[in-house]
């Protein structure tokens, strides 16, 4: 007798995997964007940072 548990996936199953796997290229994407979002906005501080330290070296 087969076990039902070992019974190949149904369409359903597949699916549902395949909705899964989207939904996790999707997040990735998203968080991948806001990772670069983040690090620009670090990188445009930085820079500012460095402009307003240089300009306050050249008054001393």
């Amino acid at each position: 007798m087969t076990d039902p548990a070992a019974a190949a996936p149904t369409h359903a199953d597949k699916r549902a995997a395949k909705a899964q796997v989207k939904a996790d290229k999707k997040a990735a994407l998203a968080q991948a964007k806001a990772d670069k979002t983040t690090a620009d906005a670090q990188a445009d501080a930085d820079k500012a940072s460095a402009a307003a330290n240089v300009k306050d070296a050249k008054k001393q």
